[in-house]
């Protein structure tokens, strides 16, 4: 209910921030306050209802539906709303910090001074942001290739491939024939092992059961090695990683296999979400422990959904740590914000003797967008 509370609190704050900015600028649509605040509380309640809706309903109706059509084009139709209103209120901010700018200084004007100006170049910017969006996240992932230089790898791992897939999100927006697109480029480069950092889907085994089946004809020499993000925690992470270790995948959960190759090991290891990190019973994020027993002196790559646990894994003793979560913005102009948050949130990244690789998502999650950010593959090549 906190929860709830807090994403409706959020909502309110930007539908209404843009929406009263935008109608102060039409003199010849003057509406009442009133009049405002009810056109705002009914895109929060749109907003609300597409999002929590999916998840207190999907688990009490058929899988196979028509329920369920019907809460996934509710779902799509309230987070393209919602990317909508984040781009129009970044726009609108930026406009309104530019004219206050510009009165600091002295300025009469801006450039675009006027109300229709204002609103057309608004309008025309938030379209355009969205357009190209929508597009940039339906075409699916590009294939980014990475060169990771390992001075201590063994010589029979040199050229050892990695594919990483992360952040796929199967669920109301993504479903079977993006997934089947993703297996069909994966399988595609040949890897020697597959890497699967987490946050795969959003939703019940029952509802998703169809669109990840896919993902049973992933193929690598040495395997496919999985383990979770946050969302699986939010859809019964334990039926989750049952079901990918029916599927045939390697689920690290704070542990690690060996991989030999010519008379030569490397460890892969891989632990739960950072988020888990204060349970007990030995599931709370830990490096340490998914390093424990391995070979002295061997190379050690980590896989962690988050990045942020960086400095964990660098004190474990790991060569390479692969990662995603942040989605590196997913859509402009967020790509210009995430580094506020996170240090490291896109692509190669070195910390003290550690490389970090963070990749910018599969799929998509929330708006679908993924304006100047596409969504990729990423094709790691372990080089000495």
């Amino acid at each position: 209910m906190s929860k709830i509370l807090i994403a409706t609190a959020l909502l309110s704050l930007l539908n209404g921030y843009t929406f009263f900015r935008i109608f102060s600028r039409l003199p010849q649509l003057r509406l009442q306050g009133g009049a405002v605040w009810l056109f705002c509380g009914c895109c929060v309640l749109f907003q609300l209802a597409g999002i929590i809706a999916p998840r207190v309903l999907s688990p009490v109706v058929s899988p196979h539906g028509f329920m369920v059509k019907a809460l996934s084009l509710l779902n799509g139709l309230s987070y393209l709303a919602l990317g909508i209103l984040s781009c129009l209120m970044m726009y609108v901010l930026f406009i309104d910090l530019l004219t206050l700018g510009s009165r600091i200084v002295g300025l009469s004007a801006i450039p675009f001074s006027t109300d229709r100006r204002i609103l057309f170049t608004l309008g025309t910017m938030t379209l355009g942001t969205v357009a190209l969006g929508i597009r940039q996240a339906v075409a699916g992932p590009l294939v980014r290739k990475v060169e990771v230089r390992l001075p201590n790898l063994p010589a029979a791992f040199d050229g050892f491939k990695i594919v990483q897939i992360s952040d796929l999100h199967v669920g109301p927006l993504i479903g079977r024939s993006y997934v089947e697109q993703v297996v069909r480029l994966a399988n595609g480069l040949q890897p020697d092992l597959l890497a699967l950092t987490g946050d795969f889907v959003d939703g019940t085994i029952a509802d998703l059961k169809d669109d990840i089946a896919p993902l049973g004809q992933l193929s690598a020499p040495y395997g496919i090695c999985y383990v979770t993000g946050n969302h699986e925690y939010y859809w019964d992470a334990a039926g989750w990683m049952a079901e990918f270790d029916r599927m045939g995948f390697t689920v690290l959960a704070n542990r690690h296999v060996l991989l030999e190759r010519g008379g030569e090991q490397i460890v892969v290891a891989g632990v739960t979400d950072l988020s888990t990190l204060r349970r007990g019973g030995g599931q709370g994020s830990d490096p340490k422990q998914a390093a424990k027993g391995s070979p002295a002196g061997a190379v050690k790559i980590l896989l962690a959904h988050q990045p942020a646990g960086y400095q964990q894994a660098a004190d474990a003793g790991f060569d390479l740590q692969l990662s995603g979560h942040t989605h590196s913005g997913q859509y402009f102009p967020f790509n210009l914000l995430i580094g506020l948050f996170h240090r490291y949130y896109q692509g190669l990244n070195r910390h003290e003797n550690m490389y970090l690789y963070v990749n910018s998502g599969t799929g998509y999650w929330g708006p679908p967008l993924r304006t100047g950010v596409p969504s990729e593959i990423t094709l790691l090549t372990l080089r000495k």
